[in-house]
């Protein structure tokens, strides 16, 4: 940089809220602006002498380093890359960083990069908040439908690669229609909240509960086999069962909330030809649709094979 260039350098530098910073070809920093003590805790000083990318945290340090390399290639556009760092106090800040390469005027090739590195922690906080309402039921606060889809999906792919096994159980309230006229729909939402917040506290950690539409609530489980699935949707069976939430209209189950479910298992072994994901929801609804021809309140199964992943 001439002198001038070097001080219009300095002057944007330090009046910019932004982290504004040179490092070398061996990615170490030799300029930081004293922004960084109000964003990071750190001083230009204290991060000047730090290994290069010590601040990164480790998870990210991949995504810093690719987007180094890749910005130093001739003919590339710096696109911004976001990374958390860690502040002085120990706590993890979201940066989104924007990277200049400066090259040699003659040969073209690169001198240092100087960074513009910015504070985007509200706006990653709003996204989480965003993503987490657009995956969740607005009625039950389980998971919605996109959700359950996305996770079936997963698991079943999951499935097939490991050569494992994983169920699904469909759960319908029972003759929810009638519960509704009777009592009317409020009161119907607050038993659909209830059931939904039993059902979650009934499975493992692990186990996805989703409403899958209307008062059907789907729970996919993986890994456990097909007894260990029947002994999750009996305790869950029974547990609606004993909330004692009384219902006129299903005379089957003693005049109280009751559930049918449905369990598909889904078993990944040689010669199995079941390839779809659907197939599993399906053969999970024919076993609800049979627990309720029986008499309702209570749990009827299938089973499915499907092929290993070779």
């Amino acid at each position: 940089m001439t002198n001038r260039n070097q001080n219009d350098f300095q002057f944007l530098a330090e009046n910019s809220a932004d982290i504004i910073s040179r490092f070398g070809l061996d990615r170490r920093l030799y300029y930081v602006s004293p922004s960084s003590l109000h964003i990071l805790g750190w001083t230009p000083e204290e991060m000047i002498a730090m290994a290069p990318l010590a601040l990164i945290f480790p998870e990210d340090i991949p995504v810093v380093v690719a987007a180094i390399e890749r910005n130093l290639a001739p003919g590339i556009t710096a696109m911004p890359v976001a990374a958390r760092m860690r502040r002085k106090d120990g706590t993890l800040v979201w940066m989104e960083f924007t990277a200049r390469v400066v090259r040699d005027p003659i040969t073209g090739e690169p001198i240092e990069t100087v960074t513009s590195a910015r504070d985007i922690s509200e706006r990653k906080l709003l996204e989480e908040k965003l993503s987490a309402l657009a995956l969740t039921d607005g009625l039950t606060g389980i998971a919605n439908r996109r959700a359950f889809d996305e996770a079936l999906e997963r698991e079943w792919k999951r499935t097939l690669r490991e050569g494992s096994q994983m169920s699904l159980l469909l759960l319908d309230i029972d003759r929810f229609k009638q519960f509704n006229d009777q009592y009317g729909h409020q009161v119907g939402d607050d038993c659909l909240r209830t059931v939904a917040s039993l059902i979650v506290g009934v499975v493992r950690s692990t186990d996805i509960v989703a409403r899958y539409g209307g008062e059907e609530i789907a729970i996919i489980l993986p890994a456990p086999d097909r007894s260990g699935a029947m002994e999750i949707a009996e305790k869950v069976r029974a547990a609606v069962e004993s909330l004692q939430i009384t219902h006129e209209g299903n005379p089957e189950g003693g005049n109280l909330v009751t559930v049918s479910i449905g369990i598909a298992t889904a078993l990944a072994r040689q010669g199995g030809t079941i390839r779809m994901p659907e197939s599993l929801l399906l053969a999970a609804d024919n076993a609800l649709y049979k627990a309720k021809h029986e008499g309702r309140n209570r749990v009827a199964t299938a089973l499915l094979l499907v092929p290993t992943d070779i």
